[in-house]
């Protein structure tokens, strides 16, 4: 009896470029699986599954995870940036921005008089 065929998409991106491959295969196929064979990491060869975390559908998975037909696998690049630091920053400068744009108002309109 033929294992059953499963359909599954397998996405990247960069910020230059994206790409979404789709794959068939036999049913029971893990993430590692379906990014292997795809093709997409000689497309993309800065891709490191040791590194790189993988969802479905923007779910964080583990790659020895078993798909379903219709799955869309993502590989995610590293943060450059930790998310909550760059919070942080974006905080402090609307803070400086709103006190700098009352101190301008009122140096134009002494300069006025």
């Amino acid at each position: 009896m033929a294992a059953e065929k499963i359909r599954v998409e397998v996405a990247y991106a960069t910020p230059e470029e994206q790409a979404l491959l789709t794959l068939e295969a036999e049913g029971g196929l893990s993430i590692r699986q379906a990014i292997e064979r795809c093709g997409i990491l000689r497309q993309f060869p800065e891709i490191d599954l040791r590194e790189n975390k993988v969802g479905i559908f923007g779910k964080l998975a583990s790659l020895d995870q078993a798909l379903e037909d219709g799955d869309r696998v993502e590989i995610y690049r590293p943060l450059i940036a930790d998310p909550k630091e760059a919070r942080k920053r974006r905080a402090a400068q609307g803070k400086v921005m709103r006190r700098g744009a009352g101190d301008m108002g009122g140096e134009s309109s002494n300069s006025e008089t």
